[in-house]
């Protein structure tokens, strides 16, 4: 449990969960079982940082991954365990005294639900934990100076690739490269598309 890791930070975290109401605590926790049950691609923080502030809440964006990833580690950690319902609420009050009686009844409920199902989709990951690669973006652009060069000139690629880490956090990565160097690239997946129809 997460408890035991942090407990100033955890203490904050279960304060900033108190101020969601059930219904959006519930709200929230569906989305990150879903994804733990295998039925989504990942947790998108920001899409539930705009529930919460749609719900009049008002917490950062920080604070809103900081629940995420809390209740992420809760699950995961309880799935690992197999805890019930029951043991799941005892582990969290052992790290927290401030949570409410209605934020543990939601926790209960779900985790009762489905924790059998985020067990077995654990399992299955445990021997496929890789990243995952949603989207990419490029851009064509243009160097024409620096500070060592007046008249550079130079064309380059810049691609954007958004990632879901094992973890279910979605992050995005960036790079830049030359023209020689994106034609390899691309000659290099055009072999990787050529292969996987073989398959």
């Amino acid at each position: 449990m997460p408890a035991a890791a942090d407990s100033h930070g955890v203490t904050k975290v279960v304060d900033n969960i108190c101020r969601l109401s059930p219904d959006l605590l519930a709200e929230t926790c569906l989305h990150i079982l879903t994804y733990l049950r295998g039925h989504t691609r990942g947790v998108d923080s920001a899409e539930v940082s705009d529930k919460v502030q749609r719900a009049g809440v008002r917490l950062d964006h920080e604070a809103v991954q900081n629940i995420v990833r809390f209740l992420l580690l809760t699950f995961r950690s309880a799935g690992k365990s197999s805890l019930s319902g029951d043991d799941l609420v005892s582990k969290l009050e052992e790290g927290s005294n401030k949570w409410p009686k209605a934020s543990l009844q939601v926790l209960h409920r779900l985790w009762s639900e489905h924790g059998a199902s985020v067990h077995a989709q654990q399992e299955v990951q445990a021997m496929l934990s890789i990243s995952q690669l949603v989207d990419v973006q490029w851009k064509l652009g243009m160097a024409v100076s620096s500070d060592t060069c007046r008249s550079l000139n130079s064309p380059y690629v810049t691609l954007l690739l958004k990632i879901i880490e094992p973890s279910g956090q979605i992050s995005q990565r960036s790079f830049e490269m030359t023209i020689p160097q994106f034609q390899n690239f691309h000659k290099q997946f055009k072999e990787m598309a050529a292969v996987m129809e073989t398959v």
